[in-house]
């Protein structure tokens, strides 16, 4: 019985979801790279910078940590059933209709809201080289260009997802090399104060205090929201039994080379007190080693990763609202594809709410930033504990004989998943606790709300929009 159902739910046909299996394992694993470098790292570390100092990199290891935790959970449900719309179909499957219905909705609200935090972004690095463009334009801009790219096609997605990806990794371990150089060698202009020492030197490793290092707890969680964006593209793999297991392994890697490793680097080549909120770490402190050009190329590399994950929120908010129209969630209208089975109507309609964040970045352009990606941090959390919460259900129910066990397990088992959760709820507090962040808690209920009164109509007036399967609607629309 168990083997039947996996049969039939495993790995939905191309031609059942409409998508193109147009991802190749190449695309893949730049596709999860390039999701754990982004605006987070980039410009939003030079917050947590000042407000931690040297002891930031501890954050970001201990939360390194439970994230892979929360990929390894992704990772079981993922081989035992790989479909696009992941984290809503699990939500559904394992803790029923409604909790599906605002996972669906939670996680495409995450990417609109972070599609506007990274449009926010690309538009304060080009205030770099053009102070005099108000941030608004520039937003607007940007947002129309990826918007014209994601109708293209997936495989043109994945290609540019790419080769954007490509620019952040060769651009960070470039810059490793190069803060490496200045410390061993003394060269540059920082190369008299540049040293391992800055680490300690100014105050410690804790400047502020343990309790000001777990208060950056949520900045931090902020910069790895993305990596689960391997889930979103395991209906349009080519091989998601193999390609996704590969792409979540190489995570601890990542983390440790590119959050880790950067941040040593760069808080040892300049004292953590010259870093301000608001500007890149990494250019300000290649700016400071007086390299030429460095600054700017520093910049062009994290507009570059901005523009990356503004084009992963667009990929992303169309498949998840063309997931949920399909289960008669959303307006029918949304389930069409264009000519090269590209959700275009899911993607616009995502992409004219995103604008959104090119009005805040009219009416406050110095805080658009921070108060989008508080309600991105907590749209995120929900995400994670849902991952971990579904993983531990399917757990219970493999080990009962009603589900075939994964063919990639998670270590820790339960007790691993549960105490990520108990993390996700400590972060969870320390927005409470934070001013700037607090704004997201007000957000989220009216989100809640909104959910909750739309659930309530869906069953009066389309109850079988919460009854069911996605797979069973889908069978629905083509009169099987």
């Amino acid at each position: 019985m168990a083997e039947q159902l996996y049969d039939e739910l495993s790995d939905p046909k191309p031609d059942e979801e409409g998508y193109a299996r147009g991802l190749g394992s190449r695309q893949i694993q730049m596709i999860a790279i390039g999701g754990a470098i982004g605006t987070g790292l980039f410009l939003g570390a030079g917050t947590a910078i000042s407000k931690a100092g040297p002891s930031l990199i501890l954050s970001y290891a201990v939360a390194g940590v439970v994230i892979f935790v929360i990929m390894r959970a992704l990772g079981e449900l993922l081989t035992y059933r790989p479909v696009s719309g992941s984290f809503a179909e699990y939500a559904r499957e394992f803790l029923g209709p409604f909790a599906g219905y605002v996972t669906g909705w939670t996680y495409w609200l995450f990417w609109v809201v972070t599609g506007m935090a990274e449009t926010t972004a690309a538009a304060v690095y080009v205030r770099f080289w053009a102070p005099d463009i108000p941030q608004w334009i520039s937003a607007l801009v940007f947002l129309l260009i990826l918007y014209a790219a994601n109708l293209i096609s997936v495989r043109l997605f994945g290609e540019i997802e790419f080769w954007f990806s490509m620019v952040k990794v060769t651009a960070i371990i470039g810059m490793i090399l190069i803060g490496v150089g200045v410390l061993t060698l003394g060269f540059s202009d920082a190369g008299d104060t540049a040293s391992i020492t800055n680490l300690w030197q100014d105050g410690g490793f804790f400047p502020k205090g343990i309790g000001a290092t777990v208060m950056t707890l949520q900045i931090v969680m902020f910069a790895y929201l993305g990596v689960e964006l391997v889930g979103v593209t395991a209906g349009e793999s080519e091989d998601p039994q193999r390609t996704l297991p590969r792409a979540i392994n190489t995570l601890p890697w990542r983390i440790g080379l590119f959050y880790i490793g950067a941040l040593v680097v760069i808080l040892s080549l300049v004292p953590w007190t010259e870093f301000q909120p608001g500007v890149s770490p990494f250019v300000a402190a290649f700016g400071k080693v007086g390299i030429p050009a460095a600054a700017g190329i520093i910049n062009f590399v994290v507009l570059t990763a901005a523009l990356s994950s503004c084009n992963s929120g667009m990929y992303s908010t169309g498949r998840m609202l063309r997931d949920l129209a399909l289960r008669g969630q959303a307006p029918g209208l949304l389930t069409k594809l264009n000519g090269s089975r590209s959700p275009a109507f899911a993607i616009t309609a995502s992409t004219l709410l995103m604008g959104l964040g090119v009005l805040l970045n009219y009416v406050a352009p110095g805080r658009a930033f921070e108060y989008i990606t508080s309600v991105a941090t907590v749209c995120g959390l929900w995400t994670w504990a849902m991952i971990l919460i579904c993983q531990i259900r399917y757990r219970r129910a493999w080990q009962n004989g009603h589900l075939p066990p994964p063919t990639f397990r998670a270590p820790g088992g339960v007790w691993s998943s549960w105490s990520a959760l108990a993390f996700l709820a400590v972060v969870l507090v320390l927005i409470a606790f934070d001013r700037n962040s607090r704004i997201s808690l007000y957000v989220f209920p009216a989100w809640a709300a909104l959910l909750v009164i739309g659930y309530q109509v869906l069953r009066r007036v389309r109850p079988e929009a919460v009854h069911g399967t996605a797979h069973d609607h889908l069978h629905a629309r083509d009169g099987g």
